[in-house]
């Protein structure tokens, strides 16, 4: 089968804080996280303590595991930087992983996440300034290939959004929006004004949101991972936006913190046991719908001549099984542009 494109992660976002574990397993919020020292704060901090040369090998290491579980074609963002410095270090470091790891297709995201707390600029100048200083800087050095925006509650309002997506498409970026369950339908909105390629994290979006989508060409992009890890809201209606139209990608949105999971093929589980896909609907998400997603459906996303030869083979008879699994490996062999990358020995048994 072709090779899963994870079109939603935070490969270079460094370790989560261990006081965070035992709060998060334990279902406390958020906010109670935040104080204990983990959240965005806390990979914000790891971001700014490791060194350029740990933060790299860190995210080398998730990089690789989603290679393991069949990943062929990734996208990752920033937006845990929090500071200039910090979204340049973590920009710098998809870079890094690009020349590492070529030819394996990874594409840079600089994501304008949030505003930084203690920061000497004030919080409604601090969006302004990402505008005039740090997109323009991203540009020049080549540092991504998208430009995406947060707009939701811990994010920014609609009104900065649309300042900093029309900074980004004046400079030439393709666009992606980020929501949450709080300011979807104006995340949307800002997303169908742009002609965003994807609006990412959609949780609970109105009729109406799903008939806009619909009409559109933007893919809302799903991450059942993140609700499963979460446990604070509703699986997005996936049922609902497929069979009113919605171009529907899956991604396992991983990060260290509300997502900490490298593995499709749980996407894939969580995608038909909690949001009612079928096993070809949530194939068809993870693969060519992603590729769509980034831009990327001219040469990934499906097994058809001209396309580059990144493939999968499963251990499984019929493709239906892989969802029907969860959180185990299937994956035999991943090859990428004809080359293998992985593939699994056979058990080895003792001799009779």
């Amino acid at each position: 089968m072709p090779g899963f494109v994870d079109c939603n992660t935070h490969l270079a976002a460094g370790p989560a804080r261990l006081a965070g574990y035992e709060m998060r397993l334990a279902g406390r919020s958020c906010r109670e996280i935040a104080e204990a020292g983990g959240g965005v704060l806390g990979l914000a901090r790891s971001i700014q303590d490791l060194s350029f040369r740990a933060l790299e090998a860190s995210a080398l290491r998730v990089l690789d595991e989603s290679v393991r579980h069949g990943t062929t074609t990734i996208e990752t963002r920033s937006g845990f930087g929090l500071t200039t410095a910090g979204e340049m270090k973590m920009l710098r470091v998809h870079s890094a992983l690009q020349k590492r790891r070529a030819p394996l297709p990874i594409v840079s995201t600089f994501l304008c996440g949030r505003p930084a707390p203690g920061s000497d600029v004030p919080r409604d100048d601090q969006l302004p300034s990402m505008c005039s200083r740090l997109l323009p800087l991203v540009k020049r050095r080549k540092r991504a290939e998208f430009a995406a925006v947060r707009c939701a509650s811990d994010g920014f309002p609609s009104e900065q959004a649309r300042l900093f997506l029309a900074s980004a498409r004046k400079l030439g970026f393709p666009l992606r929006v980020e929501t949450d369950g709080t300011a979807a339908s104006s995340a949307i909105s800002l997303a169908l004004e742009f002609d965003a390629t994807s609006v990412d994290h959609v949780p609970n979006p109105t009729a109406q949101d799903i008939a806009r989508l619909a009409g559109s060409s933007t893919i809302a992009t799903l991450t059942p991972g993140r609700t499963f890890h979460l446990r604070t809201q509703k699986y997005p209606p996936a049922r609902d936006m497929i069979d009113q139209g919605v171009a529907v990608a899956l991604a396992t949105g991983f990060n260290p913190e509300t997502s900490p999971s490298e593995n499709m093929q749980m996407a894939l589980a969580l995608a038909c046991t909690a949001m009612r896909m079928t096993p070809a609907e949530a194939i068809t998400a993870a693969t060519i719908n992603a590729a769509y997603a980034l831009r990327r459906d001219a040469t990934v996303g499906s097994l058809e001549a001209g396309k580059s030869a990144n493939l999968l083979v499963l251990r499984v008879s019929d493709y239906r099984e892989i969802p029907y699994h969860f959180g185990v490996n299937l994956v035999d062999l991943v090859m990428v542009n004809g080359d293998i990358l992985v593939r699994r020995p056979e058990v080895p048994w003792p001799a009779n």
